[in-house]
């Protein structure tokens, strides 16, 4: 969850515009390979009728060119506010590691009163685009560009570092219902929530013509490569979202999830057009929440297919909005998160005692509708903290309560956040006070472990002499893969990030094929200034991903972990009607099949799917259509992460149903935790199988029903590839006991059975799943 000054708690004309990406540094044209589809990425949306240039930036497998070092991405926000002109280190973009970095995304444009796209006014005092550092190193403008400020800096860099990518990073915490006028206060103007969705709930298509309109002329004036989405949140879950956008935000509840798909396919559609006419692909992502709770309010996140990647906020999972003292960004759940198990998570059977809140659940969550290497996971470069903190280990798992709550928070209990030298990135509240929350740089953090007062504590508002009360030890949990600093004496927990857990998170982003990384933000990483005896701003952990990612093997870039077959059935399959806000459990939506053929569906036709682990196995239909888990992943627990990608589900169409031309049916559906939009669709009938087009899978060819020649049915993987038992025949007779194979997983009788499908009779059915072979 971002925010405008921390991390919260959570035009022209084509010759023209090529005129300007030259003095830009950058490419002007590509080579217009003949087919750019073989470049598209697994599972991206492609406007109809446009030759978008993918190969400007996909290489031949769909995997994003970043340069030969650079075989997954860190992504980097940086913020437009860490100026120096008010005696607090700078972070300028002379700072900034461009040889360890992919991309950059600029926090925050916003927008303004009339839908549109701004940093603000220009002038001589706009960080963006006018004010200038004389004297700094490096901070020279380049005279090339009309406009000074960040911008100016960003693509003189750029000239030098020609494979970064630069994104124009819109919203945040501060910014989406409303901006900072220039003179600093806040306007209240409804932002993306007004933008996007009217107030009754309708999709406001207009204003979100004039944002996207907005955007593409925005990016071409100032050479980014593309728009990041920080809209926080389009969520059904009541209070959710910065509380000072209540009053619009849960009017229009009902329609935000709706507004925020049109949204991302007007942007989607007007970055193909003009990525087609300027002969480059421009990219578009969004920074994702990843709490369970916020998430079971946005559907099954429709928006990932026009996402060139998504950007996890995995961070903000602990906080001072309450009383549970946990990590801000622990990797995996280890279950014994208070929160949870205050909330019955663990206890209630049909979660599967799967923990939430943490970065594995996270991204498994997406990774259930996107291949790994479209999605990126977040690290926080901040702190966040409590005070009087009683019970727990060292503080975690503790307690630290507090009535006294920020002004303008929307709170009437909620954490006791540290405060004074344990908040050095604090906000004010709406009283003009500081806001508790215990966020400090990761530099702070790390002079405060090594008992040093730093000499830019005076720039800070704090008095020369001032003195470390106790000692901050540093506490580690390999299980979590979450560090922290404990004050037993001020009881003080501070939860932070360092090496030990940043290459601990590189190597899972390895290990999973995973995109790469996402940091918010970089002025908080380290370094150590030997000269001065303190740590300070520095390229520490951003160079330990560098280090760790350069030479990787390339990411994951297909979706589904079987072969599906190469030709495709327009089957619409949608999911929708859901419950709203907390009456959206357990998640109870409808699935409409509509047939877009022009063929008849015969009573009996397969369906197979894909969802997340994120959710147990325990999915179902309540519409008789005999819905089924075939096979899963991971059971049990999430406790050390999960273990596997993908359930697979097997529904029919019922024996005396059919589905003709043009018509449609709905079903009841049932599942316990989010996922995201389920995948890998197969449609199996006249002893054929074929994929679904919506799923835009790469290497499909979309026909009518029995054109061409017949594709088999996929082979699951076998897992370990060590199935012994011999395979199951629907025409053999199995006696109690008997084991077979089937699907990539042994299976045993508990009776005797002939011509039931292990994997299709349930949980009380004959067949007893032992698990994947």
């Amino acid at each position: 969850m971002l925010s405008r000054n921390r991390a919260r708690p959570a035009l022209l004309g084509a010759a023209a515009t090529v005129a300007g990406l030259v003095l830009a540094g950058l490419p002007a044209t590509v080579s217009h390979a003949a087919d750019q589809e073989s470049c598209r990425p697994d599972g991206l949306y492609k406007t109809p009728g446009v030759d978008v240039p993918y190969c400007s930036v996909y290489d031949a497998e769909g995997r994003e060119k970043m340069g030969a070092d650079h075989q997954r991405r860190v992504i980097g926000y940086f913020t437009g506010w860490r100026t120096g002109k008010d005696g607090t280190p700078a972070y300028l973009a002379p700072d900034i590691p461009w040889d360890k970095v992919t991309h950059l995304n600029y926090a925050f444009a916003h927008i303004d009163g009339s839908n549109k796209i701004s940093v603000g006014t220009d002038s001589a005092t706009n960080a963006a685009t006018g004010m200038t550092w004389p004297g700094v190193s490096g901070a020279e403008m380049d005279p090339a560009f009309s406009y000074k400020g960040h911008f100016n800096l960003l693509n003189k860099f750029k000239k030098q570092h020609p494979n970064v990518k630069t994104l124009i990073s819109v919203g945040g915490w501060a910014e989406t219902g409303g901006y900072f006028a220039d003179d600093g206060t806040r306007v209240n103007s409804g932002g993306f929530y007004s933008m996007a969705t009217n107030a009754d709930g309708s999709v406001n298509q207009a204003g979100i013509d004039t944002f996207a309109d907005s955007a593409v002329d925005f990016i071409r004036k100032y050479g980014f490569n593309g728009v990041d989405i920080d809209y926080e949140y389009p969520t059904t879950m009541k209070d959710a979202g910065n509380p000072l956008d209540w009053s619009l935000s849960n009017a229009r509840r009902s329609g935000l999830v709706k507004g925020y798909a049109a949204l991302m396919k007007t942007l989607r559609e007007k970055l193909d057009r003009a990525g087609a006419a300027d002969g480059r692909h421009y990219l578009l992502s969004v920074a994702a929440p990843s709490s369970g709770y916020l998430l079971r309010g946005m559907e099954t996140f429709q928006v990932q297919k026009y996402l060139d990647y998504v950007n996890i906020m995995s961070y903000d999972l602990h906080g001072a909005w309450n009383e549970y003292v946990g990590p801000n960004a622990s990797l995996f759940d280890d279950g014994k998160d208070a929160e949870l198990a205050a909330a019955g998570v663990y206890s209630t059977a049909q979660y599967g005692g799967i923990g939430y809140l943490n970065t594995d659940w996270s991204y498994h969550y997406f990774r259930g509708s996107m291949p790994a290497g479209r999605i990126n996971i977040g690290l926080p470069y901040y702190t966040r903290g409590f005070k009087n903190v009683t019970g727990g280990t060292d503080g975690l798992w503790g307690k630290a309560a507090s009535t006294n709550c920020p002004a303008g928070s929307g709170l009437t209990k909620c954490g006791d956040g540290a405060t004074g030298i344990d908040n050095l990135w604090h906000d004010l509240d709406t009283n003009g006070k500081e806001s508790p929350a215990g966020s400090n740089p990761m530099w702070h953090a790390k002079n405060l472990e090594k008992g040093v007062v730093g000499d830019y504590m005076t720039k800070y508002g704090f008095p020369a002499g001032t003195e470390l009360t106790g000692t901050y030890a540093r506490k580690y949990d390999s299980t979590l893969v979450a560090p922290w600093l404990w004050n037993a004496e001020k009881k003080v927990f501070l939860s932070t990030e360092d090496e030990q857990s940043v290459n601990a998170k590189a190597d899972y982003v390895v290990e999973n094929g995973i995109g790469g990384t996402m940091v918010w933000e970089l002025a908080g990483d380290y370094g150590w200034n030997a000269a001065k005896g303190q740590y300070e701003p520095g390229s520490t952990l951003t160079t330990a991903m560098y280090e760790k990612f350069k030479s990787a093997s390339p990411y994951g870039a297909k979706r589904s972990t079987v072969d599906l077959p190469g030709k495709a059935l327009n089957i619409g399959v949608e999911f929708g009607q859901f419950p709203l806000g907390d009456s959206n459990y357990p998640i109870s939506p409808k699935l409409k099949i509509t047939n877009n053929t022009s063929a008849t569906l015969p009573g009996g036709t397969e369906f197979r799917f894909d969802y997340g682990t994120s959710a147990p196995g325990n999915a179902k239909d309540q519409s008789g259509w005999g819905t089924s888990v075939i096979r899963s992943d991971h059971t049990g627990s999430n406790v050390g992460g999960l273990k596997g990608d993908h359930h697979r589900v097997s529904l029919k169409l019922p024996s005396w149903q059919t589905l003709a031309p043009g018509a449609s049916v709905e079903l009841d559906f049932v599942y316990y935790l989010p996922v995201s939009t389920p995948s890998n669709w197969t449609v199996t009938f006249g002893g054929t199988t074929y994929a679904l087009a919506g799923d835009l899978t790469r290497g499909t060819t979309v026909v009518e029903p029995g054109s061409g020649t017949p594709t088999p049915s996929p082979t699951p993987s076998d897992g370990t590839g060590s199935c012994t038992a011999p395979a199951w025949s629907a025409s053999t007779e199995y006696g109690g006991g008997g084991t077979v194979s089937h699907q990539g997983h042994s299976w045993k009788a508990k009776w005797w059975t002939k011509g039931e499908e292990p994997g299709t009779t349930g949980e009380w059915g004959v067949w007893q799943d032992l698990g994947a072979c």
